[in-house]
């Protein structure tokens, strides 16, 4: 019964999300769940933006647990420009441009290169994912981009 209620969940989880994806552009985006290519039919809403999957099992793995999956949801965000960096993602200092990295397909940059060096320091991407996009540092360094 469990199953089938978290099943019928996370279908109208994707079923009833809006579709605001014309402006999303999921060209290179992955599954926030699966390595696999992201569907601009199968979302979710997140943070005030949306996050994209593969297929409606992702879509419910991640109406379960989103906190296991922020790190790829926040990077998605920023991936997909509903998310745009305005602050450093350590300290929340003013960028320094001098600073920028490129890191699983998005730009980002440091206040300082004590910062930049904290990223370029941890052991992989995927490593550098977790200290830059977990919910503490992607709240001090992005913001949901402007419609214009």
């Amino acid at each position: 019964m469990k199953r089938f209620l978290a099943s019928a969940a996370a279908v109208l989880l994707v079923a009833t999300a809006t579709t605001l994806t014309a402006d999303v552009d999921l060209k290179d985006i992955q599954c926030v769940v699966a390595k696999k290519a992201a569907d601009a039919s199968k979302s979710a809403d997140y943070k005030d933006g949306k996050v994209f999957f593969c297929c409606n099992g992702c879509a419910g793995k991640f109406a379960k647990d989103t906190e296991k999956y922020a790190v790829k949801a926040n990077h998605q965000l920023v991936a997909t420009k509903q998310y745009v960096q305005k602050k450093c993602p350590f300290s929340g200092g003013k960028l320094n441009e001098s600073t920028a990295i490129k890191l699983a397909g998005t730009k980002v940059a440091f206040c300082c290169n004590n910062c930049k060096g904290k990223a370029e320091g941890a052991e992989d991407d995927e490593a550098k994912l977790k200290l830059i996009y977990n919910d503490k540092a992607f709240k001090k360094g992005f913001e949901l981009a402007k419609k214009e």
